[in-house]
C-alpha cells in the first residue's frame, strides 16, 4: 500500500443503523458509494459523525472490511482509529493498514485529562513505533470541546520533527479560525482540514488541504463545486452558497441532522437511525430543518 497524501473533500460518512441497531452494512455500502460518486475525494470513515465511539472495535473492523469488499477504493478512506488504549488504536491502524487505507485519522487518548504534551507525545509515538510501517500515513484530530484534550501546537511540532514521512497532517474541528490561521502559518506543508466548508476559500489561501466536514454528508456536490473553483472569479458566490446550507444545518444536533436530511433527501429511511445516547430530530424539528435549507437553496442529487 501506498499511503495517500489527502486533500478535497473527505467526508466523515455517516453510518446506517438497522432496526434493532446494528450497523446497516449494504446501506453503508450504498451512502459511500453515492459519496464518493457526487464530489468526495475520499472518506473519513469511523469518526465522530460515523459515532464511531458508538461502535466496538469489532463493529469498526467488520464495516470498513465490508466498504473495501464492495469495491471502494481502500487508498481513499481515513478511518478513525482513536481511542483511550494504545493498543487498541493500534489493533485499528494495523487493520486499516491491512486493507490498504490511505491512511489513519486519530484523536488523542480522551479519557484521563489534564494530560501533559510529552504524555500525549508518548502515546502518539507508541502507535507509530509499534505499527513500524513506512505505509503508515497518520493524521492527528484536534476536537477539544468533544474530547475534552487538544493537540498542541508544540506536540505537532515534535511530531512532525520526529515522524515526517509518518504524521503527515490534521483535522482541526475546534471551530477556532485563530488556532488554525496559526497552525496554517505555522506548519507549512503540513497537510491542515478544518472541519467547515465555511473557512475554505480563507484557508485556501494559506495553504489549506481542503475540508473534513458533517455538512460533507447532505452537501458533497455544493462543497465539491466550490473546491474546484476556488482561485476563480466565482469561488466568493461558491463560498457565501456552501456557508448558508453550513450555517443552517449547524444550527440542530449535527448527526442526527445529517442522517434526517440524507434520509429525505435521497428516499432512503435506512439511513435516520442513531445510537444512543444520541436521539433523533423530532419530526417537527426535521420538518423545519428541510424548510430552511431548501430556502437557502439545498437539494441533493438523485441517486
Amino acid at each position: 500500500m501506498t499511503k495517500t497524501y489527502f486533500s478535497g473533500l473527505l467526508v466523515p460518512a455517516i453510518t446506517p443503523f438497522t432496526a434493532d441497531l446494528s450497523v446497516d452494512l449494504d446501506a453503508y455500502v450504498d451512502v459511500c458509494k453515492w459519496l464518493l460518486a457526487n464530489g468526495a475525494d475520499g472518506l473519513a470513515v469511523m469518526g465522530t459523525t460515523s459515532e464511531a465511539n458508538s461502535l466496538s472495535l469489532f463493529e469498526r473492523r467488520k464495516a470498513l472490511e465490508t466498504l473495501v469488499e464492495a469495491g471502494i477504493p481502500a487508498e481513499k478512506l481515513m478511518p478513525g482509529v482513536g481511542t483511550s488504549a494504545f493498543n487498541d488504536t493500534i489493533d485499528l491502524t494495523r487493520h486499516a493498514l491491512e486493507l490498504g487505507c490511505g491512511g489513519v485519522l486519530s484523536l488523542p487518548p480522551f479519557y484521563y485529562k489534564p494530560v501533559s504534551s510529552d504524555g500525549l507525545y508518548a502515546w502518539y509515538a507508541r502507535v507509530i513505533d509499534t505499527i513500524a510501517s513506512d505505509d503508515l500515513g497518520l493524521w492527528l484530530y484536534h476536537i477539544p470541546q468533544i474530547s475534552g484534550v487538544g493537540i498542541p501546537h508544540d506536540l505537532i511540532e515534535r511530531l512532525i520533527a520526529d515522524y515526517p514521512d509518518t504524521v503527515l497532517g490534521i483535522k482541526d474541528s475546534s471551530g477556532d479560525w485563530d488556532n488554525l490561521e496559526a497552525m496554517l502559518k505555522r506548519f507549512k506543508g503540513f497537510r491542515i482540514f478544518p472541519s467547515s466548508e465555511g473557512t475554505i476559500v480563507k484557508s485556501g489561501a494559506l495553504g489549506g488541504a481542503g475540508c473534513i466536514s458533517a455538512s460533507g454528508n447532505i452537501n458533497p456536490h455544493g462543497i465539491r463545486a466550490l473546491l474546484d473553483a476556488l482561485g476563480t472569479p466565482g469561488a466568493d458566490a461558491l463560498q457565501a452558497k456552501v456557508g448558508a446550507v453550513r450555517s443552517t444545518y449547524a444550527k440542530y444536533p449535527l448527526i442526527p441532522a445529517a442522517k434526517t436530511m440524507l434520509a429525505r433527501g435521497l428516499g432512503d429511511a435506512r439511513l435516520e437511525a442513531v445510537r444512543p445516547p444520541l436521539t433523533a430530530l423530532s419530526p417537527e424539528q426535521a420538518d423545519t430543518l428541510h424548510g430552511e435549507l431548501k430556502a437557502v437553496g439545498w437539494s441533493l442529487p438523485a441517486r
